[in-house]
């Protein structure tokens, strides 16, 4: 089976369908101008990472495939309810793509909580984010984007202490194989995006993650699932991890590079260790701290970046 990442400079660079271009001032992003969809990207990061710590916490209360399910499950309820996606007049390409953004999602989301269940969400964040720099390199089209994944991909082993030898060899492994499907999760994302109005192709994704985590949950986690303060509990990950962030990150890649974003998605080791310092306990060192100082220099370099281009 292909990999996921071979096709990314393609699927960057020459979208499938044209995008028409959006008048000044219009759609959600126009009072924020060219740094719009960074904002967007940002904020979902800070939701995804806080609400990841937060179903850490819940993990005793369900498993991580447990938590999982009603991640993706509670999502998808909240999203079909809120978008009301129509289900006729799309081609069998349409569906595919849908399929495989949802397939990706749910894989995605069971790697790494079964990922973060055996090591830390500092660390779990930081390998998986090794699928978004690989898929950083392999879209651009401009050398000085190399420069800045390189300087993230610093940032991001500094993070790790010095190596992750120390680490349980599983869960670093379930956190690389989350960062694969990363990967794909940016490409159909977009594609989803160009395909379908509004959050209609999130919505529909999230319906088929959730469809296939359940039969995992169901079986890890049994009637645990329904105890309505592990209910609770689960709607706000859904809300936190999944709603919010995909949405917004949706609506970015609409206005932003796949290579870009993927950049960005560097800052997420840095959201996670903040996460897991304040609502987890895992504390921050030295080098944790300059870690995340490399990280953020990279980001914000990437964000130059495509401002510059844009203004060409």
């Amino acid at each position: 089976m292909d990999s996921p990442v071979k096709d990314i400079s393609v699927a960057s660079a020459t979208p499938t369908e044209p995008q028409a271009p959006a008048a000044p001032g219009a759609g959600p992003l126009g009072r924020f101008g060219r740094f719009g969809p960074v904002a967007l990207v940002v904020a979902g990061g800070l939701s995804v990472q806080f609400g990841s710590a937060v179903a850490v916490l819940l993990m005793p209360r369900a498993g991580a495939l447990g938590v999982v399910t009603l991640r993706l499950v509670l999502a998808a309820a909240v999203l079909l309810i809120a978008c009301r996606p129509k289900i006729r007049g799309y081609s069998r390409a349409d569906w595919g793509t849908v399929v495989v953004f949802g397939t990706a999602m749910s894989a995605m989301n069971i790697l790494f909580y079964l990922s973060v269940a055996r090591i830390p969400l500092g660390a779990a964040v930081t390998l998986e984010v090794l699928g978004p720099l690989a898929l950083s390199v392999l879209a651009s089209r401009r050398l000085v984007n190399f420069l800045w994944a390189g300087l993230a991909l610093a940032g991001v082993a500094l993070l790790s202490g010095g190596g992750f030898d120390r680490l349980d060899p599983l869960g670093a492994g379930f956190a690389l194989a989350a960062g694969s499907m990363w990967a794909a999760y940016i490409v159909f994302s977009a594609r989803t995006g160009r395909r379908f109005p509004q959050m209609d192709g999130l919505a529909l994704a999230m319906a088929v993650g959730a469809v296939i985590s359940l039969p995992f949950g169901i079986v890890a986690a049994g009637d645990r699932l329904v105890v309505p303060s592990t209910v609770g509990l689960g709607l706000a990950v859904a809300l936190m991890s999944s709603v919010l962030p995909y949405a917004l990150e949706l609506v970015a890649l609409r206005r932003m590079p796949a290579a870009t974003f993927a950049i960005l998605m560097s800052l997420e080791p840095a959201i996670a260790a903040t996460a897991g310092f304040l609502v987890l306990h895992q504390a921050l060192g030295l080098l944790d701290a300059l870690a995340i100082a490399l990280v953020i220099a990279a980001s914000m370099g990437a964000v130059r970046t495509q401002v510059a281009r844009a203004t060409q």
